[in-house]
């Protein structure tokens, strides 16, 4: 009859990114699987990041 979707779970990481080696923080959590979601101004001119992936069953 009709097709079931299962939905996607994820798991959250929230991590300092410096920005004077922001590039590669970023590459490296993106190497790992992880997804940015979005990045904030945080004082003293370090961000926050906020990073999603897909939690493997």
């Amino acid at each position: 009859m009709g097709s079931v979707r299962r939905m996607t779970k994820w798991e959250y990481q929230v991590a300092p990114v410096l920005n004077h080696v922001a590039a590669q923080i970023l590459n490296n959590f993106g190497q790992d699987g992880w997804e940015l979601v979005t990045l904030i101004s945080g004082n003293g001119g370090n961000d926050i990041a906020y990073f999603k992936r897909p939690v493997e069953a």
